[in-house]
């Protein structure tokens, strides 16, 4: 069974504020529980250093739950000369893929088709960019047995990878391959559970007010105390919203856009598929097949007006739909989309507009909080470690080397390990080797085998297991984030069976 350390509960929760709160101070404290906050709280922790993590809402409550779940390996920062950017998100796409989290993190193939209206230029280029992408692929150390080699391939083969592939004037495509990730919401939750493992104290529901040379005062949201918080050093890591506790920072705001579709529609595609826009082939929208049978299509940067700008507008439906529709054999509409999300990234509020705006930065202010800014999902670990070592320099303090690129998140296993655990396969690359421990939860009670709802396949065992080990507070912290549902046109259904488990005596949290 799950090892209680690595469990996070309402019960140890409570008891880990009420330790602070009575005057344990810690060596650092982390505000922000995304993929980067967690990933410098189980950095330092790892490190051997005393570490809480303070989240205003939920794990993976910000831009971490609306990515598109995509490992980028940085080929397209090769265009704008970002040789270093690429090289890094190729390294730690490896590290991800052979050590830190292989039942999360598998090869993707993408299927760029050469279009009719694509220029002949706009073919070359891309076809020397996916090439140089390679190059740096195997310096990375990851080898073409994992992910092959780029290639150009038919217009019939084309057609068998992607089914739902238009036929008409598309005279072949180029199959390249880069990283999916299952979930971001589930890379988050095993990187705070395994910081939790190494003694972070992982605690939501609690928001930062004020950050001082040598403390944080925080109000719990559960009972609305405000609570002292001694610590060393404290480290921002709340993404867009960084200028609250750091305003001299100067930021800008990127979005990305993200529609879901059945995958009945489009043939239940192999691979993914990557368009360029008409009248901007430098930038694509691409569609990407997800496990529970829906297709992510998407588009990642454009300008956002402020923090209120996350919304899925009739623009962004009408633009994604048209662009992908290009390449499609069937016309999707937006009565197709059961689904849409939109997130915001910060970057850096300069004149350059661009891919290398991805580079991340760590900010010490006079006051030695340390904020880290910029950067993106793929890259969260390089940004952790950087930012820990920022902050063991500034508060002079000791710990030992950084871990993490070696060190393998709750659930990762081998690719032999991992095929060999009895449980469905979407669990096994949601759960990794825990997946018969979700199943287990329902012997003795069948109903928890049954799906949330009837469109998605989503098992109510998992929401028990949100509930007993992930800290799913809510039943929006277990639809919206513990599982997808409430991103898709069917959360109120899942609202409510999360509901009435919660109100289970059998399933609420234990200790």
């Amino acid at each position: 069974m799950s090892d209680p350390q690595t469990s996070l509960t309402a019960s140890r929760r409570a008891s880990e504020l009420a330790e602070l709160a009575d005057g344990q101070a810690v060596d650092l404290l982390v505000v922000g529980g995304g993929i980067t906050g967690v990933g410098i709280a189980l950095d330092a922790a790892s490190r051997g250093l005393s570490v809480a993590l303070l989240e205003r809402t939920d794990l993976a409550g910000g831009t971490s739950q609306s990515s598109s779940r995509v490992i980028h390996g940085g080929t397209r920062y090769l265009a704008t000369g970002g040789l270093g950017i690429a090289y890094e998100s190729a390294s730690e796409r490896a590290a991800l893929m052979r050590r830190i989290a292989p039942h999360l993190v598998r090869p993707l193939p993408m299927l760029t088709p050469e279009l009719p209206d694509v220029p002949r230029k706009t073919r070359q280029l891309t076809r020397l960019g996916l090439r140089l992408g390679d190059v740096v692929r195997r310096t990375s150390g990851l080898g073409s047995a994992v992910m092959p080699k780029p290639r150009r391939v038919s217009a019939a083969e084309a057609g068998g990878l992607f089914e739902g592939l238009s036929r008409d004037g598309v005279t072949g495509a180029m199959l390249s391959f880069d990283a999916q990730l299952e979930d971001d919401v589930r890379l988050v939750i095993a990187v705070a559970r395994t910081a939790a493992d190494y003694g972070a104290r992982i605690l939501t529901r609690v928001e930062a007010l004020k950050v001082g040379p040598d403390s944080v005062l925080a109000r719990d949201a559960l009972s609305g105390a405000e609570v002292k918080i001694g610590a060393r050093m404290v480290v921002n890591a709340t993404g867009v919203w960084a200028p609250a506790l750091e305003p001299s920072l100067n930021v800008a705001l990127r979005r990305g856009a993200h529609l879901l579709v059945p995958g009945d529609l489009l043939g239940n595609p192999r691979t993914a598929l990557a368009v360029p826009v008409a009248d901007r082939p430098e930038e694509v929208v691409f569609a990407v097949p997800q496990s529970d049978g829906l297709v992510l299509v998407g588009a990642t940067d454009t300008a956002a007006a402020s923090l209120k700008h996350t919304d899925v507008s009739a623009d962004d439906v009408a633009f994604l739909l048209s662009t992908i529709n290009r390449a499609l054999a069937v016309e999707l509409t937006e009565d197709d989309v059961v689904g849409r999300f939109a997130a915001l990234r910060p970057v850096f509020d300069t004149q350059k507009h661009g891919d290398l705006e991805r580079q991340h930065a760590i900010v010490v202010s006079e006051s030695r909080l340390v904020t880290v800014i910029g950067g993106k999902l793929t890259t969260y670990r390089k940004m952790a470690q950087d930012a820990v070592d920022r902050a063991i320099a500034a508060g002079m303090m000791w710990a030992g080397e950084c871990l993490t690129k070696e060190l393998p998140l709750l659930g990762a296993a081998s690719e032999h390990a991992l095929d060999a655990v009895d449980a469905d396969r979407r669990l096994v690359r949601r759960y990794g080797l825990e997946a018969t421990e979700v199943l287990a939860l329902a012997d003795g009670h069948p109903e928890l085998r049954e799906r949330v709802v009837p469109q998605l396949p989503v098992i109510r065992a998992e929401l028990v297991w949100g509930i007993r080990h992930e800290l799913a507070l809510t039943a929006e912290d277990l639809i919206d984030r513990r599982t997808r549902i409430g991103q898709t046109r069917y959360r109120e259904q899942g609202l409510a069976v999360a509901r009435r488990l919660l109100d289970m005596a059998p399933h609420r949290p234990v200790a």
